[in-house]
């Protein structure tokens, strides 16, 4: 499928700022297997009203993608109800076959492609209802205003047509949240289950891309899809990492009661991963899956150390874990060291220095011993 990339950035921003944001678009794009051939950024203080982009950006967009036989204009931002409606009424009225969509869209659809367990896809499905609603409602509401010009039958069949709509969606997801209480009790009993056990649980998070699945392979051996590409792995699952006692240091083993030829076994929680932009209601559709790692001992933050924006990726994962009542401590844990100069690595290390980080490299699997001893002294 050809697609073309729209995004919009204020005046001032910065050149690598706004191409950024278009790489990762891209790379959404990739992941869903889409083909983009026209990238298009747009610098305005304030969105259009009606379209986001404007009239006259979409016109240029429209025919070029005609051209390019394109077939879905994909916006790299959370749009309004009313704003994507406008969009497409445009391009229907030009008679134009290309589709808008907005971030959510392109998201919730690699989503639905990546979702194996039963309730992922059903956690999918509520998250698409709670996006698709408000556009529903929306033209609803505008529909409602045009009636003065209709006839009393087409008032009432769009009436009725729009009630059962409702009224379907709303059944649908009520039968889907009485799906996720079953997998909900589930996990609450293996959370029972662990405690009596004083099994220590680590949750990982991290923004999307920071090698997260590698590191759990080499932590765990449970060998977890490692794929360099946006979302390769979505839902829930849940590694023993064995830590024998020449792993760590004589304080440890100390604290632990650790004799020679020993080991503990701490719990990673491997769920969801966070992006830019992420919208609340695609959080909340994922809150049964959270309660595990909300309740975890602590946090391990897995940060991509060779990424030029890591800053604001770290800010990202921590705002969204503040959204989510995520307040355990946390390790921050930069991998990707092997992709980096000595000197860039050094670099760093006094940069972020305030935040205590754990440098390693899952890829060459060197400092996982004192990643380690750091997560027995936090637990």
């Amino acid at each position: 499928m050809k697609v073309i990339l729209v995004d919009i950035v204020p005046s001032g921003t910065k050149v690598e700022d706004h191409e950024d944001r278009m790489i990762e678009l891209e790379n959404l794009a990739s992941t869903y297997g889409s083909i983009v051939v026209l990238k298009r950024i747009q610098k305005r203080d304030t969105p259009d009203y009606q379209t986001f982009v404007g009239t006259g950006k979409l016109d240029e967009v429209r025919l070029l993608g005609e051209e390019l036989w394109a077939e879905i204009v994909i916006i790299g931002n959370i749009l309004k109800p009313a704003q994507i409606y406008h969009i497409n009424e445009i391009f229907e009225k030009a008679k134009s076959k290309i589709k808008a969509w907005d971030r959510v869209d392109l998201i919730l659809k690699i989503f639905d492609i990546h979702a194996n367990s039963p309730e992922a896809k059903l956690q999918i499905e509520l998250a698409a209802i709670k996006h698709m609603w408000p556009r529903i409602f929306w033209m609803w509401m505008e529909l409602s205003r045009q009636w003065w010009g209709w006839s009393w039958a087409m008032r009432w069949l769009w009436e009725t047509n729009t009630e059962i709509m409702k009224r379907h969606l709303r059944e649908k997801e009520k039968k889907i949240l009485e799906k996720l209480k079953v997998f909900e009790r589930t996990r609450a009993e293996h959370r029972k289950a662990r405690k009596r056990k004083d099994f220590k649980t680590v949750w990982i998070v991290w923004y999307t891309n920071a090698g997260k699945s590698s590191l759990m392979n080499v932590l765990t051996h449970k060998w977890v899809l490692a794929e360099d590409k946006l979302f390769a792995t979505l839902g829930t699952s849940v590694g023993k990492m064995h830590i024998n006692s020449e792993d760590i240091n004589t304080e440890m083993k100390i604290k632990f009661h650790l004799s020679e030829y020993q080991w503990l076994d701490i719990l990673l929680n491997d769920t969801i991963w966070f992006i830019r932009d992420l919208p609340p209601d695609l959080i909340k559709a994922f809150s049964s899956t959270l309660e595990d790692s909300i309740e975890s001992d602590i946090l391990l933050h897995i940060v991509d150390a060779s990424d030029p924006k890591i800053l604001d990726k770290i800010k990202i994962v921590d705002e969204t874990l503040a959204k989510i009542w995520a307040n355990q401590k946390k390790i921050y844990v930069f991998n990707k060291l092997d992709l980096n100069t000595w000197v860039r690595n050094d670099e760093l290390k006094k940069e972020f220095a305030y935040l205590n980080p754990v440098f390693v490299s899952a890829n060459d699997k060197i400092w996982l011993d004192k990643l380690k001893n750091v997560i027995l002294n936090e637990i």
